[in-house]
């Protein structure tokens, strides 16, 4: 008798604690299948190294993404595949339930961000994007350009030598890096167009084939008028003219430009950059050139023409003589009038 009470006590017992682990199984495995609180794709998760489980789960409380928070490390327990979390910045999404949060966190996948460098922007626009841009590790601040052209390896200025593009970063990235990729990349650019340049072109480096570019980038946003418009520097470099590129003397005048080019800024001879007064090509590039601008100077379209004017509908119009040329510039001021 004694026996059979002592049987089916712990026959009731074991049905209590299979129940109840069962019961907590399913309460667990709700739980996982619940959506954190996140209505913004942009929205991101740092997770610190050496974080455990429960600071996560107090982590998680701070940031409202879960009421049941307190939950995450007994998931984690009946879950052993999502223990091993990883430090690092995480993008999440609506409708990110917590075992895809945690299998995130598990994955050490982080968030990519992006950067544009937009072509036609000097050196210090593109150092006020970065300083800008979140979850970079500034290094840069108070370095003046020739500090940051030693640290790329380049002699002399920064100005040209940086390849536009948007470019993907991870947390904490250096801004440096950054620097170093988009300097890599106009570097091999510039390297195959000038080896598969033009033979008859009047440039004695690949550096003056990047200033033109630059030039170029300036003077047109149109795809369809790079080529003239490097035809036309090329044919004056070639007839020793000067090259005559508001671009320039703006470049040189620097913060002193207030959005009119004055007569006294053609004649001005102490800026290094009026080509206006110089001869040849400015000291260093004005811009970031694109590719497509470094192959329009590669490749200039053949023509007679030596001058160009804006046409007032976002072009220019393009001449071989003063005649014409003048001609096409009154046509412009009646259109402003």
């Amino acid at each position: 008798m004694i026996k059979k009470i002592v049987l089916c006590t712990l026959l009731t017992l074991i049905l209590i604690v299979g129940g109840s682990i069962g019961i907590g199984y399913y309460f667990l495995h709700q739980f996982s299948k619940q959506y954190l609180n996140v209505t913004d794709d942009n929205q991101v998760f740092v997770l610190k190294k050496g974080t455990t489980s429960h600071q996560l789960a107090q982590q998680v409380k701070e940031s409202n993404l879960l009421e049941q928070s307190h939950l995450l490390p007994y998931l984690s327990k009946l879950n052993p595949s999502l223990r091993s979390i990883k430090a690092g910045t995480y993008q999440l999404h609506p409708h990110m339930t917590v075992e895809e949060f945690l299998a995130l966190l598990v994955s050490g996948k982080e968030s990519n961000f992006s950067i544009q460098f937009v072509e036609g922007k000097r050196a210090k626009d593109w150092l006020n994007v970065i300083k800008n841009s979140p979850y970079i590790e500034q290094t840069l601040d108070g370095k003046t350009d020739e500090e940051i052209a030693k640290l790329l390896g380049i002699e002399g200025s920064i100005e040209g030598w940086l390849s536009p593009d948007t470019y993907l970063y991870t947390a904490n990235t250096v801004d440096i890096n950054l620097l170093k990729r988009a300097h890599m990349t106009m570097k091999n650019n510039l390297q195959k167009v000038w080896e598969n340049r033009d033979s008859d072109l009047p440039y004695k480096s690949s550096y003056e084939l990047l200033i033109i570019a630059s030039i170029i980038e300036k003077e047109t946003g149109l795809s369809s008028e790079r080529a003239n418009v490097a035809s036309v520097f090329v044919n004056r470099l070639k007839a020793k003219m000067k090259l005559q590129t508001d671009p320039t003397i703006i470049y040189g005048l620097g913060d002193k430009y207030t959005g009119t080019i004055r007569r006294v800024d053609l004649n001005d001879t102490e800026n290094p950059y009026n080509t206006y007064v110089i001869e040849g090509l400015p000291p260093t590039p004005i811009a970031m050139p694109s590719l497509a601008s470094l192959e329009a100077a590669a490749h200039p379209a053949k023509t007679n023409y030596l001058f160009f004017v804006a046409n007032g509908t976002g072009g220019h119009t393009f001449s071989s003589n003063y005649n014409s040329h003048q001609q096409a510039v009154n046509q412009y001021r009646q259109l402003n009038r």
